[in-house]
């Protein structure tokens, strides 16, 4: 059993930035990888990105690529998702996830075991 909390939401501008952080406790973290996920009012939930538990491999979603940067620090047992440039099209509830499985990491929201309580993020002027 995993809990995760994710910290860092907020009100940004158009093209600025924000960093969430996703924290995990529990027996055997290391073994999952971690996905953040987002919610739009009246969208479905959907990957944003990934990281596995080595940290060695990473996955982004087409809307974020270059944009976002996925991180893990052991040390910490916290996830990071640093997200620059932001867009209005960004806003929605984040939300950080485990998933116990090995290779690239999925970021299918069904697959994923453990769920923090989410963290809103608004692009605003």
């Amino acid at each position: 059993q995993l809990q995760l909390v994710e910290t860092g939401g907020g009100l940004v501008g158009p093209g600025g930035s924000l960093g969430l952080s996703c924290a995990v406790s529990g027996l055997n973290w290391g073994y999952y990888a971690i996905g953040w996920f987002r919610q739009a009012p009246g969208k479905e939930r959907e990957g944003v990105s990934s990281i596995s538990s080595s940290g060695g491999s990473t996955n982004y979603a087409d809307s974020v690529k270059g944009r976002f940067t996925i991180a893990r620090e052991e040390a910490k047992r916290t996830v990071y998702l640093h997200m620059n440039s932001l867009k209005p099209e960004d806003t929605a509830v984040y939300y950080c996830a485990a998933w116990f499985g090995v290779g690239m990491p999925t970021m299918n929201p069904s697959e994923y075991l453990f769920w923090g309580q989410g963290t809103q993020v608004t692009v605003s002027s």
